[in-house]
């Protein structure tokens, strides 16, 4: 099959296979990659090494030829003492092939056609000065420099780092550094174009140095064979890759367009929803989103962005209606606080500073009847954070030990996946942070605003000095407080401010922040939809990640079948 025909026949699942990398926390979507549009030029490249991708012409000179002007040409320069005698490689065996070449190609090792040597140091200084010649290093393009150590276009190999093994081709004037590899081969015998393609489509890395910094040797790359196609036919090969490589960019940047213009609409419709002045258009305009709901949620962002949009609607007091026999949430205050006096007065809990007012430009929208803007403290028994000194207490079993790592972003969800246990002294200071069910912990280090929630099955617990715990008072414990922690309310205030060189928060944050508050039946009420919602989300993003696993398996399987 032609590759433009496999292209176009299929064109659906190279463009619609997209792969999510998650990023830090769970409950993040992360950033989406297009998975098929990958494949498509892996497929590409492993075509054109192949031999497959443009037809044999009987005619051309075939490449044993080619090889054996090179290892003549070798040969004479040794005579003249231009280079020195290279080492012999081992002859290729049947069991090293990896496929059956075409007519006219042979195998040869890496060694026997190129010679790679280190370029030039450079200091971050030098690099940074004005000059007009490109710097290459491990990474291709890392500035610019007033000289230049190549004066050719010239393969360039990454050897160091992360990126070790990239492949780069300079222009006629530029300066390598000694993070990359200069390649020399001959090229009357082989095209650029042609080289560039052929070591991308391998991997450089497969025998790398073991060491904490990847690193890649002459030694090791020098056996590494490759397939060599006759001349005329490397420069076939190379104007049909790229030609078909432009397609995969145009491709490219269509999809993301069109996720880009897709989440756009989808956050300008959301903010309809929140941007709803009553209940009758609130109603209309979420009419008018639940017409398109097939259409508009298809991706994870997607989902996520109507997560946040419905835990907004939840904290302004849209999601549910309003009940004018509710006792109104100022009486609820004057409830809560007769009931911490009591705390303070059994010894149970400390008195409290006073608090600061609530200005009007810390209330970010009007609330509905009933309802009252107070701040965290005023529904929470206390604020704390864990104890230092764990390390000497850690075990293989015991309490189990709450950190940063077991909070989620976007979701109130403790994680379980990395467990840690400590064994404290029966009279330790750390007992004060032993946690109760319904107890919040908030990270307040770092990535600023993760939490998790401590359910009732837990058993004994503890937390670390990087967490806030935040106890709320007894008829505070309900969903409707975790559900506010995590919506945008909660994060445009845990983003708020930064000290040091990361972004941290005092438990005096915690304890100022603004929150709305609603009668204490509506806040059962809004925590039973916000749950029933989410679920359908959750329902939603488990459809929409099957079917892009199925995009990606069809991908998979189209790669196989055109280079099989």
């Amino acid at each position: 099959m032609a590759v433009e025909k496999l292209i176009v026949d299929h064109i659906d699942t190279w463009t619609t296979a997209l792969q999510t990398r998650s990023t830090a926390g769970r409950g993040s979507s992360g950033k989406i990659d297009l998975y098929g549009i990958k494949k498509l030029r892996e497929l590409i490249l492993e075509l054109a090494v192949r031999g497959k991708l443009v037809p044999q012409d009987p005619n051309d000179e075939p490449a044993s030829v080619l090889l054996e002007r090179i290892a003549a040409e070798k040969a004479e320069l040794v005579k003249q003492g231009k280079i020195k005698k290279p080492k012999p490689l081992p002859e290729i065996s049947e069991e090293e092939k990896p496929f059956e070449l075409p007519e006219g190609w042979e195998w040869t090792r890496f060694g026997n056609i190129f010679k790679v040597s280190s370029g030039d140091a450079l200091t971050s200084n030098q690099m940074n000065t004005l000059g007009e010649y490109p710097v290459f290093g491990g990474n291709g393009i890392n500035g610019y420099h007033d000289s230049y150590n190549v004066a050719k276009r010239t393969l360039v190999i990454g050897r160091v780092g992360y990126y070790c093994g990239s492949i780069h081709i300079t222009p006629n004037h530029a300066w390598v550094t000694d993070n990359a590899f200069i390649t020399h081969f001959s090229e009357s015998n082989f095209d650029l174009d042609y080289v560039e393609i052929l070591l991308k489509a391998t991997n450089l890395k497969e025998d790398e140095s073991a060491t904490a910094q990847p690193v890649i040797s002459g030694r090791k790359i020098y056996p590494i064979i490759l397939a060599v196609p006759p001349l005329e036919e490397q420069r076939k090969i190379a104007k049909k890759t790229y030609e078909l490589l432009g397609l995969c960019t145009h491709l490219e940047q269509h999809s993301l367009t069109n996720l880009d213009a897709h989440q756009q609409l989808v956050e300008t419709l959301l903010t309809t929803l929140t941007d709803s002045q009553n209940a009758n258009e609130l109603a209309v305009n979420w009419t008018r989103v639940s017409e398109h709901f097939d259409t508009l949620f298809t991706t994870e962002a997607s989902i996520d962005a109507l997560k946040q949009t419905i835990l907004q609607l939840a904290v302004m007091g849209k999601l549910v209606p309003q009940d004018p026999n509710d006792e109104p949430a100022s009486e609820l205050l004057k409830r809560i606080a007769q009931e911490k006096a009591q705390l303070v007065k059994d010894g149970k809990i400390k008195k409290q500073k006073p608090l600061p007012p609530i200005s009007d430009e810390e209330k970010p929208f009007e609330l509905p009847d009933g309802w009252e803007w107070c701040r965290v403290s005023e529904v929470a028994m206390f604020t704390t954070s864990g104890s230092r000194d764990w390390a000497k207490y850690y075990s293989e079993s015991g309490a189990l030990f709450v950190t940063m790592g077991n909070l989620s972003k976007n979701s109130y969800d403790l994680r379980m996946d990395n467990r840690r246990y400590v064994n404290p002294p029966e009279n330790g200071e750390g007992l004060r942070t032993k946690l109760e069910p319904f107890d919040l912990i908030i990270s307040i280090t770092g990535d600023v605003g993760n939490l998790g929630l401590i359910p009732e099955d837990l058993g004994l617990a503890y937390i670390n000095q990087h967490s806030c715990l935040l106890r709320f008072i007894p008829i505070c414990r309900n969903y409707y407080f975790p559900e506010l922690m995590r919506s945008p309310l909660a994060k445009l205030q845990f983003n708020a401010p930064q000290r040091g060189i990361k972004n941290s928060f005092r438990l005096s944050d915690v304890e100022t922040i603004v929150i709305p508050l609603p009668p204490y039946k509506e806040q059962i009420l809004i925590a039973e939809k916000i749950r029933v919602l989410m679920n359908i989300c959750d329902v939603l993003r488990a459809s929409i990640q099957s079917a892009q696993q199925t995009q990606l398996h069809l991908a998979d399987a189209l790669t196989d079948a055109a280079i099989n």
